[in-house]
Formats: C-alpha cells, sequence, structure tokens
C-alpha cells in the first residue's frame, strides 16, 4: 500500500513539474512516472508497455530522455524502464562522492527492477550508464537477462588504452577537469545541453539540468573514473557470462574505437559488435534507427 501510495504521489508530482516547465515531447505524454528507493535514495523513471522488463540507463551529462526514440519502439512488447540515475533530474541528489561508487549506483538498478516486482530485465546502459551495465552484469548476473552497451568500451579495455595510448589520453583530458575540486562551478544547464540539435528537445534538458546537481554529475568521475597515472588492471578478469550486444558511433572524440578491441576477452557468452561510422558518442540520438533496428533485432533472436 505504501509503495503504491508513493508511486502515485511521484506520478502527481512528475506530471506538475513538466506542466510548469513548457512544451512537452511526445514521450512524456505516452510514459507513467515512478520511483524506487534504494537505501533512503530515491530514484525516478518513466515506464512504458508491458511485457518483459527493459531497463534503461543514461550517461553523462542525460537524463531519461535520452530513450525517447528507443522506449515507443521496444515497448511494443516489452515493459521499458527508464532511469534518472541519481545526481539527475528528478532523482535524489546524495551529497558526497562515495555516494556515486560504481555499487551504489548497481544497487539503485536492482532497486529499480525490484520495484517493478521482476527479478531480472535487459539492461541497456550508454556512457556511464554503461559502466554500471558493465558492473551490474559482472556483480550481479542473476539481475540481467541480456546486455546492451552504448559508447561505453569494457572497463579494462578502457584502462587498457589509456594506460597505452596517447591519444586516448588526450581524449580523456576532459575526465581530469571533471576530477578537479570545484569542476562544477564551470557547468550551467545550457552549456550541459551543447549536443541537444532539436530546440524543443534541448528546452526540455535544460529544464532536467536545472533540476539536476552538478557537483553529483561529476562525483561519477571523481569516484569512479581512473585517475594518472593510467596502469592496467592485473587483477583475474571476471567474465561477463551473459549475451552482450555493442553500439559503438566511431565519431566518438571521447571514448575512442581502439578500446573496442580485445572486447571478447572479458565476455564468455556470444558477443555482438556493431559499428556505426557517422555517428558520435550519443549514438543513440545520432543514429536512432540504426540502434532501434539493430536492439530490436538482436532481442528477438
Amino acid at each position: 500500500m505504501i509503495k503504491r501510495w508513493l508511486w502515485g504521489i511521484g506520478l502527481v508530482w512528475a506530471g506538475w513539474v513538466q506542466a510548469q516547465t513548457g512544451e512537452l515531447l511526445p514521450i512524456e505524454r505516452k510514459v507513467s512516472h515512478g520511483y524506487a528507493t534504494n537505501n533512503g535514495v530515491r530514484l525516478h523513471y518513466a515506464s512504458l508497455g508491458q511485457g518483459p522488463l527493459v531497463v534503461l540507463i543514461h550517461g553523462f551529462p542525460d537524463c531519461w530522455l535520452t530513450w525517447r526514440d528507443l522506449m515507443p519502439d521496444l515497448a511494443r512488447d516489452h515493459e521499458v524502464v527508464a532511469v534518472d540515475q541519481r545526481g539527475y533530474n528528478l532523482s535524489d541528489r546524495p551529497a558526497g562522492v562515495e555516494a556515486y561508487d560504481l555499487a551504489r549506483l548497481v544497487e539503485d538498478v536492482v532497486a529499480v527492477i525490484e520495484s517493478r516486482g521482476r527479478e531480472r530485465a535487459v539492461v541497456v546502459g550508454h556512457d556511464w550508464g554503461g559502466a554500471v551495465a558493465w558492473t551490474l552484469a559482472q556483480t550481479h548476473p542473476e539481475r540481467v537477462e541480456k546486455l546492451v552497451i552504448l559508447n561505453l568500451p569494457h572497463p579494462r579495455a578502457l584502462l587498457r588504452e589509456l594506460a597505452r595510448n596517447p591519444r586516448q589520453q588526450a581524449a580523456s583530458a576532459y575526465a581530469r577537469r571533471f576530477q578537479q575540486e570545484g569542476a562544477h562551478t564551470n557547468l550551467t544547464a545550457e552549456g550541459l545541453a551543447f549536443w541537444v540539435q532539436d530546440p524543443v528537445v534541448k528546452a526540455r534538458y535544460v529544464e532536467a539540468f536545472r533540476r539536476s546537481d552538478f557537483p553529483a554529475m561529476l562525483n561519477y568521475y571523481r569516484r569512479n573514473f581512473p585517475r594518472e597515472p593510467y596502469l592496467e588492471d592485473p587483477s583475474p578478469v571476471v567474465k561477463v557470462t551473459i549475451p552482450v550486444l555493442m553500439i559503438h558511433g566511431l565519431k566518438d572524440t571521447a571514448l575512442l574505437s581502439p578500446a573496442l578491441d580485445g572486447t571478447w576477452e572479458f565476455v564468455e557468452r556470444d558477443l555482438t559488435l556493431v559499428t556505426i561510422p557517422e555517428a558520435g558518442h550519443f549514438v543513440q540520438q545520432d543514429a536512432p534507427e540504426d540502434v532501434r533496428r539493430n536492439v530490436r533485432a538482436w532481442l528477438g533472436r
């Protein structure tokens, strides 16, 4: 009863916020809103459809709206849940760098899965959402039916490139800046939405970022991104034991394609790798039809 009451309050609140912040996007008129709770942290999500559960996890700087093109298609035969990660949009913004440890972010996804009355889900992650998804699949494989990763190499492969590849070291200069004290003071909602092309969509993103917490966004980097001097991980590999689909826009200037090499060394089951030459880091935005078609076909195998 209490969970249903909280869900109802969340729905009313999300609807009120949308009503106050301008023109709604088509996807916003279709979805329902709810909240899961992980150790006192409330996590907002938008849901659509019925069927096997798919959980979508965004990266930086983003929110659940990044999945606006993929959600309606998957919702034809799935229950699709798009999460606002902690620190973003309508989710809580706990203080402290430790609150953004990957282990806590993984627990958030487990809480979302359980809030929908499920034991496991297909998990789709982009950027930091991809890092969370990789880690979830490694540490809680029983929670993941299949894994879809967009523009986030396996973390060990990325660390290898940081240790060996000067081009990746240069491409990651932004992450080193984000790790510095006070870096959040250089961020604005409008600046974070620089990559969103459609003016109506950009307006919704600006509103979402104004509701977000800039220090929290950068805590993902401060807590989890490797620091100099970059060294490869010598520990034994914990392989992912579920099927994996990776989609990577090759024009990504932050996460370079050489980090895709050798991914099969970290995956025990079948691995499908799709590269999209003309797409950049936000591949789900740059090539939504390619992403939709590949995800749909792969899930239907």
